[in-house]
């Protein structure tokens, strides 16, 4: 019997190759750049740590806003553009940083853009994709997203090589399809027609508060379960900086460094659009609970060794479950909140999110300082256990709503 669900949409496969683009970019910068913070300036873990979680956590505190505003302003793709474009402008401040100080204002400047432009494109993505395919779309455009996140370090693992590690030469080189990204999300996407809800007004005709509490009291609670469960996901892991640390702590040669992100990220990239289209099929609970024991092997392998083939296997683990994991998440948002509140939805989704990984991040450094690369990993399974273990009681205790495929 033929498929006969709807095709995905040109402009979620230009928004996914969008992402490919600013990926390659933000990916061939971040792939070097706790090895250049550790080895270069001679920043401690605890501090690559604090500085990680919170350039991810303002990327994802900033969703907040950026979504609510998309939902008041009835437009996504301005917000995108202006988000992609905070995030080229940054790009040459990693070049001509000559210190940690603009090296992390460069980094946090990237994030606000990521943050801008992030949840605005998610609930994009749900406006273009029909509910048949949105799953599959959405691991479409993380799928297309992860190609870029291993392109990027395989370039600067090529440019590394024959540019003697100069890691400046090296930054300048990211502001190219930076730029590329944003040019084909400006002209290459255009935006569906959508209609300003009522409840978003006030009696005079107009707009109030995008973030009112009475839409918060509109997301179902089927929603804050999903927002409470990708917090409690995010504690059990941290920034893949760690990962990077991890294996060349193990002596891998510098220029070899971004192999790491190269080996996650071509699991990721291979494995999303499959999981996305089996989200469409299968319990979303079952996907999280394989994610969780997927994450939890990853980090018990790298808690065990830092060198070739132990590790490498935990690099791979890891991939894999961002791949079963981030898409499968974002359509849960998508599933279980108004259409015309998705924007404030994944916002809320990522300010839990931002703020957990602050947390992980922080206690992962603070644990390799003082305990040793391995207890990092250790803590990392442990929080995974518990997270599953909450999955499981939440499934046969409370019996929360869960949004069918």
């Amino acid at each position: 019997m033929n498929d006969q669900r709807p095709a995905i949409p040109r402009a979620v496969w230009a928004l996914g190759f969008v992402s490919l683009l600013m990926d390659v970019s933000s990916e061939l910068i971040h792939s070097l750049l706790p090895v250049f913070m550790f080895t270069t300036l001679g920043i401690s873990a605890f501090a690559i740590g604090l500085i990680e979680g919170a350039a991810e956590a303002t990327a994802l505190i900033v969703k907040v806003f950026s979504g609510a505003l998309s939902d008041w302003w009835g437009k996504r793709k301005p917000l995108a553009v202006f988000g992609y474009g905070l995030g080229a402008l940054s790009k040459p401040l990693f070049a001509i940083a000559d210190g940690a100080g603009l090296l992390v204002c460069a980094r946090l400047v990237d994030r606000v853009g990521k943050g801008i432009r992030g949840a605005p494109r998610d609930a994009l993505v749900a406006d273009l994709a029909p509910a048949e395919v949105r799953g599959a779309a959405f691991g479409l455009r993380q799928s297309l997203d992860t190609v870029g996140a291993f392109l990027g370090p395989l370039l600067a693992m090529g440019l590394m090589l024959l540019w003697a590690n100069d890691f400046r030469s090296v930054f300048w080189v990211a502001v190219i399809p930076a730029f590329l990204a944003v040019a084909l999300l400006f002209f290459g996407v255009r935006e569906p027609q959508r209609q300003h809800q009522g409840d978003q007004n006030n009696q005079d005709g107009k707009r109030t508060n995008p973030i009112r509490r009475e839409n918060l009291r509109r997301l179902p609670r089927a929603y804050w379960w999903v927002v409470g469960i990708g917090a409690v996901f995010t504690l059990a892991r941290f920034s893949e900086a760690f990962l990077v640390l991890r294996v060349q702590a193990g002596c891998l040669p510098l220029a070899l460094v971004p192999l790491v992100l190269i080996v996650m990220n071509v699991a990721y990239a291979a494995t999303a659009y499959p999981f996305g289209k089996m989200a469409d099929t299968v319990s979303h609970q079952r996907l999280l609970a394989w994610g969780l024991l997927l994450l939890i092997m990853a980090d018990m392998a790298l808690a065990w060794d830092g060198h070739w083939g132990v590790a490498w296997a935990g690099i791979v683990l890891w991939g894999l479950h961002m791949a079963m994991t981030q898409g499968l998440l974002a359509a849960m948002v998508a599933d279980t909140a108004p259409g015309d509140l998705r924007g404030t939805a994944y916002g809320f989704f990522n300010l839990a999110s931002g703020l957990a990984m602050l947390i992980a991040s922080g206690l992962a450094g603070l644990l390799w300082d003082s305990l040793g690369a391995a207890f990092t990993f250790v803590a990392g399974a442990v929080f995974g256990v518990a997270a599953l273990a909450l999955l499981q009681l939440r499934k046969y205790l409370l019996h929360p709503t869960i949004p069918a495929p």
